[in-house]
């Protein structure tokens, strides 16, 4: 039995190498950062390897990308690991929530995954969904394996990981192929980006062979972790026939032996292949090397041999780092057709065996080593094609695959620029205001809701550039909607309205009957007509008593800005003020009751709408001169503000798949109705607290409409006056429903007013020659 020696030559460095000290890009400042997960090294396995070199070789090429490496570690048998920003244990659940709040805190602006089944925690690694729906930033991932008839746990884990994926790696065009007919992935979204691999000089295999005590022997290697299922056993034997016609070949096998085979059974498997060789006779052709090699001598083990063989029974193997290297460095493979090699080795790059089939893998060795000159000219077609993968090429990659996925600098739009309610009104009919769209296409199955009529009555009160005929007319849509709206017989606003006028239900829930209360006192405060005016106020006094025992925090909040309203407006309304001190009590004692460290909140689940409850607050504290709840509800507002803002000071709003969780926050699917309320909760706090940094709260949320987000995506659209429905992991909703068309132009008049509170010395972002020159260049149709 021979035993290889683990010292290396000395060999000149690659070009790759050597021209990163002669290059001033290896000292430029990082633009971007990604957050890298997936097995690392010192860990033994392909992945591990894998997320290492890209870490590694972008360090080398793209240093304007900075990378923080999560590594996902094997509690069983612990690894000590250097340079990680954070290690993650696989079967540690709580680990993945840790991960997702320190990658969202470090202001990653994306997440790379390298997805295995095998190396997450959960069944089938479904632990790695629980952190994609937790980080914000756009996420890549890479499928190392792309089964074409997966399980149902196996599917529902691909399907998620794609549904929040802003990019795919694939290693070949077959992996592509399945992702796109077995999975239903956009192919759009696919980069197909091969293996990467390393730069090294043509036919240095008599040097390589020398070092290693070869002589010149012509030499076949296998290389990787030893288990069953890599079919070295065909090899095997193959060797009786092999050595009939080339009585000096030596078979090296280069590799320890899986982890999880040794923790199963040992070495059972390895000692059946030595005493298979034993039986066959070829053990003195065969050369066992049971060692984890790293890179480099891994790369000059397999310069010192003639063929590389990769004889795998599993024909679905996605890819092959190994098989990579051997193509990149000019070696003749020999390899069953799994996927990756019936890619790789086209056009006579290498040849393909039926898998299985000893008398195959002779001929094709015996084949090679019987025609020099076809064997030097696969190693050249070989090493041709690795020009195209080698490691600058693979980084420059990897590079543009990161860059497509970053959302692109936004431009500032400023708030004067008046939308165009052309948006609005073509959601709009002689009932009132549609819930739904299609697209832009208004949806009549959905019908009509008091939710949005009552926040359309909001908007008719303050908009500008309407005639007061017009005006009037679809004011009185939207209120003559809310009026019918109330039920009479129970004490109860109706909601939900079919397109056929018929109502769907007889009580809507707690929180449209306290946004109608909301419209009510905001038409007594705001329209500029006084006769309706006159009936908000009348109808605000007929519906709040019926209404006094409504509980939600949220009802409550917006019963109370009404009540504010239309106190405000110099009407006097003992009903308004008894709302305010009992409101106000009420969520102050919340407040109060729902604190603990880190969290606070009036509840243990954030929902939506979230400012408007400490918005209410401060204003009940303001007209009840009750300084300890504006105080209150400040320190809520800033505390969700703090949780709406990313670290770079992107507006974040609270996703909707954060409802029912309690004590988190999940970033999507945001919401337009999120912004808003944000403006003008700091509205309401501007009045009681004439600090510089609620501007900027309401600025970024602003900016949140057209693109300053966490996909760059704009939802809003000035000209139109649509707004689309969210923002997705995916990008937008591109429906555009009434809530979200009403709440883009309310926040645009709370922006408004929010101007007209600030000095005019104190910036809000923008100034006036860019406000002018934004509207003359964007006319409202």
């Amino acid at each position: 039995m021979i035993t290889l020696s683990s010292s290396m030559p000395d060999v000149t460095l690659p070009q790759s190498v050597v021209s990163l000290f002669r290059s001033d890009k290896a000292f430029c400042k990082p633009a971007f950062k990604a957050a890298l997960i997936g097995t690392f090294a010192p860990r033994k396995c392909g992945i591990a390897t894998f997320t290492t070199d890209i870490r590694d070789q972008l360090a080398i090429h793209n240093p304007e990308i900075a990378v923080d490496v999560y590594g996902l570690d094997n509690p069983a048998a612990p690894l000590e690991y250097e340079g990680l920003a954070g290690v993650i244990s696989a079967p540690n659940l709580e680990d993945y929530d840790w991960a997702a709040r320190q990658i969202n805190h470090s202001g990653a602006d994306v997440v790379w995954i390298q997805h295995e089944f095998g190396i997450f925690g959960g069944d089938q690694g479904e632990f790695i969904c629980h952190l994609v729906d937790r980080v914000a930033a756009p996420i890549i991932v890479t499928f190392h394996t792309i089964l074409p008839e997966p399980g149902e746990s196996q599917r529902r884990i691909m399907e998620h990981l794609i549904s929040r994926s802003s990019r795919i790696m694939a290693m070949s065009r077959g992996a592509k192929d399945l992702l796109v007919s077995v999975y239903d992935a956009n192919p759009d979204m696919i980069s197909v980006i091969p293996h990467g691999a390393p730069d090294r000089p043509f036919g240095r295999e008599d040097c390589f062979k020398a070092h290693f005590g070869l002589g010149i022997r012509p030499a076949i290697m296998s290389f990787g972790l030893l288990g069953r299922g890599k079919g070295i056993e065909t090899v095997i034997e193959a060797l009786p026939d092999v050595l009939k016609k080339h009585p000096d070949v030596l078979y090296r096998v280069v590799g320890a032996t899986h982890p999880n085979l040794v923790a199963k059974e040992g070495e059972a498997y390895r000692e059946e292949l030595e005493a298979l060789a034993r039986r066959l006779g070829v053990e003195h052709a065969i050369a066992w090397d049971n060692r984890f090699l790293e890179t480099p001598e891994l790369l000059d083990q397999l310069e010192g041999c003639d063929i590389f063989i990769t004889p795998y029974p599993n024909l679905q193997q996605a890819t092959s780092g190994t098989l990579s290297y051997a193509v990149a460095l000019g070696k003749a493979v020999i390899s069953t057709p799994y996927a990756h090699a019936r890619e790789l080795l086209a056009d006579g790059v290498g040849i393909l065996v039926e898998p299985g089939s000893p008398k195959a893998i002779a001929a094709a060795i015996n084949g090679l080593f019987s025609d020099p000159d076809r064997l030097m000219a696969i190693k050249r077609r070989a090493y041709a094609l690795g020009r195209t993968t080698i490691w600058p090429e693979f980084a420059g990659s990897c590079a543009s695959l990161i860059e497509k996925a970053i959302p692109p600098p936004v431009d500032q739009v400023p708030f004067t620029a008046v939308p165009n309610l052309f948006g609005v009104f073509a959601m709009s009919d002689s009932t009132g205001m549609l819930q739904h769209s299609i697209g832009i296409v208004p949806d009549r199955n959905h019908g009509y809701c008091l939710d949005d009529n009552a926040r359309a009555l909001m908007l008719m009160n303050v908009a500008s550039g309407l005639g007061q005929t017009e005006r009037q007319a679809w004011s009185m849509t939207y209120a003559s909607f809310l009026q019918h709206a109330w039920n009479e017989d129970v004490g109860r606003f109706r909601n939900f309205m079919r397109f056929d006028r018929g109502w769907c239900e007889t009580v809507g829930s707690d929180d449209s009957n306290g946004r109608a209360l909301w419209a009510l006192g905001h038409t007594v405060e705001n329209s500029p007509d006084e006769h309706l005016r006159d009936w908000a106020l009348s109808h605000f006094e007929l519906v709040l008593p019926r209404l006094a025992d409504l509980e939600p925090p949220r009802t409550i909040s917006f019963a109370i800005l009404g009540a504010a309203a239309t106190l405000r407006a110099g009407r006097t309304s003992a009903s308004a003020a008894a709302l305010l001190a009992a409101g106000g009590a009420q969520l102050a004692a919340l407040l109060e009751s729902g604190r603990r460290p880190g969290w606070c909140w009036f509840e243990p689940a954030l929902g939506y709408d979230n400012p408007r409850m400490p918005q209410a607050l401060i204003e009940a504290g303001l007209y009840c001169d009750r300084s300890e709840w504006v105080a209150a509800g400040c320190d809520a507002l800033e505390w969700i503000s703090q949780q709406q803002r990313s670290v770079k000071g992107v507006f974040r709003p609270v996703g909707s798949e954060t409802f029912g969780q309690n004590y988190t926050s999940l970033p999507f699917d945001q919401q337009p109705l999120e912004a808003w309320a944000a403006i003008d909760a700091v509205r309401s706090a501007y009045a009681a607290d004439r600090r510089s940094d609620w501007l900027d709260y309401a600025i970024a949320a602003w900016r949140w409409y057209f693109g300053d987000n966490d996909r760059g995506a704009p939802l809003a659209d000035l000209r139109s006056g649509r707004c689309q429905d969210g923002l997705t992991p995916r990008g937008v909703n591109t429906n555009c429903g009434a809530e979200s068309i009403l709440s883009f132009h309310l926040a645009h008049y709370a922006m408004v007013e929010l101007r007209q509170m600030v000095p005019p010395e104190v910036s809000l972002g923008q100034d006036i020659d860019t406000d002018i020159a934004y509207s003359a260049s964007h006319p409202r149709h």
